[in-house]
């Protein structure tokens, strides 16, 4: 017998369904954006802020729509997993051993296609000791060349500073150190290093507890130490995002500005 229009619809509704239902078998985990964390060197030396990635991973979840693992995934520059995490996390508060031949070339080849570091010092100071195995570490990945001129400084008006939120300054924990510092390779930022304790301003404890004071801006310094670390992993997954669109409709809303004609005029006032 034919069918009815009415039984028609709900076999192409039934179909629909069961495709999406064995479509989503494919989902879990494995689809998850999840953070790397660097391990050098030996001890808790490498894990200064243990829950600092765990909650940064979790305001990334709440905050966009990245579907985020909230716990990272340990990782060395030889392992077999280092090219599964796209974004990984060098944490220290005290010098380190450079990695062999072979883990600097397995870094050199993680950032060279794709892969983003952010490296971020817990030690106080912007020029101690994992400072300075910081910048051997990035001259021995990257010796300075014509197409990556090592650790300089990333100017304030960088893409990463809105490629989510407007930002002008690198703020953690403390803010010792007025800029980020950065590999450029190619037009784009594969490390980014900040002095001022990104974790420190992260890091809470299973009562909800903040571990450190941000100093000397406090809470608001706590939310900016956020919103950077959002940033930063937003411009690490985008990595076509346009610098000279960031923002606009934002930016000429605030102006109460209009393009026109290809010019740029003020917006007339909304009628009442």
């Amino acid at each position: 017998m034919p069918l009815t229009r009415r039984e028609l619809l709900a076999s192409g509704l039934a179909g629909i369904v069961l495709a999406l239902s064995r479509r989503a078998l494919a989902i879990g985990p494995g689809t998850k954006f999840r953070l790397g964390h660097l391990q050098l060197g030996a001890g808790t030396t490498w894990n200064p802020r243990p829950s600092a990635l765990r909650r940064i991973s979790w305001e990334i979840e709440k905050r966009t729509s990245i579907d985020v693992e909230l716990e990272a995934a340990v990782v060395t520059p030889t392992s077999d997993t280092l090219f599964e995490t796209p974004f990984i996390y060098l944490a220290g508060e005290r010098a380190f051993d450079l990695p062999s031949n072979a883990g600097i070339e397995a870094l050199r080849r993680f950032l060279t296609f794709g892969g983003f570091l952010l490296i971020d010092s817990a030690e106080g100071s912007a020029d101690g000791a994992f400072d300075g195995s910081v910048r051997r570490l990035m001259a021995a990945v990257f010796p300075p060349t014509s197409s990556a001129k090592g650790l300089e400084i990333i100017p304030d008006d960088h893409v990463v500073y809105k490629s989510f939120y407007l930002l002008d300054k690198p703020l953690g924990r403390l803010a010792i150190a007025p800029a980020m510092e950065g590999i450029v390779r190619d037009g784009r930022l594969v490390c980014a290093y900040i002095a001022n304790d990104l974790g420190g301003a992260w890091a809470r404890d299973d009562f909800g507890n903040y571990d450190f004071q941000c100093e000397p801006g406090g809470e608001r310094q706590r939310e900016l130490a956020f919103r950077m670390g959002v940033n930063l992993v937003m411009y690490a997954l985008c990595l076509d995002y346009k610098s000279d669109q960031v923002h606009v409709p934002f930016i000429m809303k605030r102006r109460r500005w209009k393009p026109d004609d290809g010019a740029v005029s003020p917006a007339k006032p909304a009628p009442k």
